[in-house]
């Protein structure tokens, strides 16, 4: 099944839809959507892409990410995703979005008004092994941390996710 994104301007208004991989070669806006679960220590649940993955893959990232379908909120298809990917449900909430534009591996270029979910889960995901290589609970300075010595190992968006102000000031 061909998998399409949503196209949007610079206000995330919809202009069309358009194939995944297609938007990726060209650079076209459109909309995404980064999950943070956290646990009731605080700790972030982060995943490590697996190698089968179109880009960034082997790269540690936030719990989740992908694109809502035509017709679906971010959080629909968060709730979509994180079923499919890690293997749980949980309450999602919106915390706030950005546009980035970067260049990936594969000559592919993300270009998304990115809209951050959170969430909160205590157990133990069942990760999809098509999707996901490994994942752990850490600090955020642990991650922090661990990114400053070690940027290679992280995807572009998550970096970029945690220099946000917005990012600072979730309550978690």
């Amino acid at each position: 099944m061909m998998e399409e994104v949503i196209l949007v301007d610079a206000q995330d208004r919809e202009t069309g839809t358009m194939e995944k991989l297609e938007a990726h070669r060209r650079g076209l806006l459109h909309r995404a959507f980064s999950i943070l679960i956290f646990n009731r220590e605080g700790e972030l649940m982060l995943q490590q892409r697996s190698l089968n993955k179109y880009h960034s893959g082997g790269l540690w990232t936030n719990t989740c990410c992908s694109h809502p379908r035509p017709g679906e909120t971010a959080i629909e298809a968060g709730k979509r995703k994180l079923a499919q990917e890690m293997g749980f449900d949980c309450d999602l909430s919106y915390s706030h979005k950005f546009i980035y534009k970067v260049e990936l591996d594969n000559d592919l270029i993300e270009h998304e008004w990115d809209h951050v979910l959170v969430g909160f889960y205590d157990a133990d995901p069942i990760p999809n092994r098509e999707e996901v290589m490994d994942w752990k609970f850490v600090t955020l300075p642990e991650v922090r941390e661990d990114i400053r010595q070690n940027p290679h190992l992280y995807t572009r968006w998550f970096k970029l996710i945690l220099a946000q102000p917005e990012f600072d000031q979730l309550k978690v």
